[in-house]
């Protein structure tokens, strides 16, 4: 026979939260509001993506990872999203970031972000974001639902995941030669990437490229 239920609350073991960006600032109130959420508790900080990736190989075992995008120098946020998600049994990765392009939205869900959260968001909401996100929902801010749903009602060019980075750098100035060694990339392939987004983008230079992937909230301005 079966004991007494718990009451609501009770007996249930809180979500742990592992919270990386690179303000130390924007860590500490992160920390403090997780903390205070009922069934919730933070296990860890990190400051970028590779410091992330150390905790989790060091044993830290959160159920979601709250994630910045951009971190200075250090890994960022897609990169870390990526290799977390590739773990086994990885925890889910939510997206909380100041960024709200169409290349910043896909970069993330095609890394295997399970939501999307912007950084003006009322603690409301993060709280049920983690808590969607701990039980394996979808959670996207509504103007970032917004943007995807107007994406795919107007047609407008899908660039790849790569095809969106090397756009992304086309924008800061690298030559393809710079590209490739960021990338890890022959030039060939640098250049097969280039004809296939100037394809989607329907433009025949770079700096064509450049300024339709910014018209279009590809990229963002530099």
């Amino acid at each position: 026979m079966s004991g007494p239920a718990h009451p609501e609350g009770v007996g249930r073991e809180p979500i742990r939260v592992l919270i990386v960006d690179d303000h130390p600032v924007v860590r500490r109130g992160l920390r403090a509001m997780v903390d205070e959420l009922p069934d919730v508790e933070a296990v860890g900080e990190a400051g970028d993506g590779a410091e992330a990736l150390r905790l989790l190989d060091a044993g830290t075992r959160p159920d979601v990872v709250l994630m910045d995008l951009q971190m200075g120098a250090g890994m960022h946020g897609v990169e870390a999203t990526r290799r977390i998600t590739a773990l086994p049994d990885p925890p889910a990765v939510l997206i909380l970031t100041t960024y709200s392009t169409d290349a910043d939205i896909l970069a993330a869900v095609e890394a295997g972000a399970t939501g999307y959260l912007l950084k003006d968001a009322p603690p409301e909401d993060v709280a049920a974001a983690v808590q969607a996100s701990a039980r394996g929902e979808t959670v996207l801010a509504p103007p970032v639902a917004a943007r995807l749903l107007g994406r795919v009602r107007s047609g407008r060019p899908v660039l790849s995941p790569r095809e969106t980075e090397i756009l992304g750098l086309l924008a800061e100035g690298l030559a393809n030669k710079q590209i490739s060694r960021r990338l890890f990339i022959s030039e060939a392939t640098v250049k097969t990437h280039l004809v296939h987004i100037y394809g989607k983008l329907g433009v025949d230079s770079r700096t064509a490229a450049i300024a339709a992937g910014l018209a279009g909230g590809l990229i963002r301005s530099v």
